[in-house]
């Protein structure tokens, strides 16, 4: 027992084992912007043409600030051990010597659904929601504790299901679009096991206490927002 702020006695709450607190932040799965609404419409082949493009369009806001989200990270990371394996994450969007990176394949994406690159790439299709949510995810990395922003990138640890789904579904329902495109999702699918990885040991390695691990938990729960405010504002721009 311990005692509150007010004399009474509480009873202390033992932190989770690392089995049950990864358990906790994997059955925030629920929660993953696969389960809103425009993105079963996509799985199932229910969207457009306009809307797939809307779609990429956007997401290629989320794609591009990535690298700067990581070198927030970065910049916060007093360990020289995690700065070298977390430099992997921008070279992987960035690219790097005879390597196009996850950015330049996005791009590609958005060339074989018939989006101009040039429009793409200034982010003339990009929604004020998409923008704000993004940004604000940017900031947090940029103002929270370097662990914090380790911990809200493993929404990654649900990503490679969502590669699978789209690079099954998508040859089936929008055959429309070039087979060239979808190399971004294929390239995802090893990058996004390694880099959940990374995160989920610092994370389980950091947040110790019951306390910490309810703030990781937070944290998750921020990241997941922010994609699915991203499909909110595109569902609302795109499905009138």
């Amino acid at each position: 027992m311990m005692e509150s702020s007010d004399g009474s006695q509480t009873a202390s709450r033992a932190a989770w084992s690392p089995e049950e607190f990864e358990r906790q932040l994997r059955a925030k799965e629920t929660g993953y912007h696969t389960h809103h609404p425009f993105h079963v419409m996509m799985n199932e082949g229910r969207l457009n043409p306009d809307q797939i493009r809307g779609w990429v369009a956007n997401r290629f806001y989320y794609q591009a600030s990535i690298p700067m989200k990581d070198g927030a990270i970065l910049s916060n990371c007093p360990d020289r051990e995690v700065r070298r394996a977390w430099l992997r994450r921008i070279l992987d969007q960035d690219g790097s010597a005879g390597e196009e990176g996850g950015i330049e394949a996005w791009i590609r994406l958005g060339e074989a659904c018939g989006i101009d690159r040039a429009e793409l790439v200034a982010f003339k299709h990009v929604l004020p929601g998409v923008r704000f949510a993004v940004d604000a995810y940017v900031n947090f990395a940029r103002t929270r504790p370097w662990r914090e922003a380790v911990c809200s990138s493993l929404t990654e640890m649900f990503a490679p299901q969502a590669h699978r789904d789209r690079l099954a579904n998508w040859p089936r329902h929008y055959s429309w679009v070039k087979p060239e495109g979808l190399q971004y999702f294929q390239m995802r699918l090893s990058q996004a096991r390694r880099d959940v990885d990374d995160g989920l040991r610092i994370t389980l390695a950091s947040f110790i206490t019951r306390e910490l691990q309810e703030r990781a938990i937070e944290i998750l729960q921020f990241k997941l927002d922010v994609l699915w405010s991203l499909l909110d504002a595109v569902q609302l721009e795109y499905c009138k």
